[in-house]
């Protein structure tokens, strides 16, 4: 297991053990067949710990074309102050208008010692979706700390060596077998800690 895939898997795990609730902003954990416009097999085990633990689960979404739980906007959140106990948002602060007023309101929804889980990419290709949702931002480490600095605990996993990163960037990044390799090269030549990598899973804690 690659060391961000770990990062996000022991911190899932973490949140799903302590919280009962859970809302998904943009429905990116894509756990689900019939909400959300993608779905990712390889995270069903989050479905299944969903189900067995008896997890208050919604989708949160901007337009209803989804099937989204819940219709609403990241920058005015749906919710009272302190009221949810976690939070995941999966590649969706580079698709809003002011991430910096996003932060704010994952900070001010959230209950105190409430959990968040983040991806945001950084030296990734754009991905717009026509009709939908526009791309306008990428983000550095230095960027997230001083966007989260509310947080009691921010903890930051970057995603990615810079070979791996550079290969994500062409067509070739499509294929599992590549990128294992890139991975590979990564630890050979050293790369693997880098500051150009693909983006950033981020854990917050109010």
């Amino acid at each position: 297991m690659k060391p961000w895939e770990r990062f996000f898997r022991e911190r899932m795990e973490r949140l799903l053990r302590e919280k009962k609730s859970l809302i998904d902003i943009g429905g990116g954990l894509r756990i689900s067949k019939e909400k959300g416009n993608r779905f990712e097999p390889r995270n069903m085990w989050i479905a299944d710990e969903i189900k067995t633990r008896g997890i208050d689960y919604k989708i949160l979404d901007p337009v209803p074309d989804y099937g989204p739980d819940i219709v609403g906007d990241i920058h005015d959140l749906p919710f009272k102050d302190n009221s949810q106990e976690a939070v995941c948002c999966i590649a969706v602060l580079e698709h809003v208008i002011d991430p910096f007023i996003a932060s704010k309101e994952l900070h001010r929804v959230l209950a105190l010692r409430g959990m968040c889980m983040v991806y945001v990419p950084f030296l990734y290709y754009f991905h717009a979706e026509k009709g939908y949702y526009g791309d306008y931002w990428r983000f550095t480490k230095e960027g997230l700390a001083l966007m989260f600095k509310k947080f009691s605990l921010v903890e930051i996993q970057p995603v990615r060596g810079a070979i791996g990163t550079l290969v994500r960037l062409t067509p070739l990044g499509r294929f599992r077998l590549l990128e294992h390799l890139a991975y590979l090269a990564d630890i050979l030549f050293k790369k693997l800690h880098s500051n150009q990598v693909s983006g950033y899973f981020v854990f917050l804690i109010k």
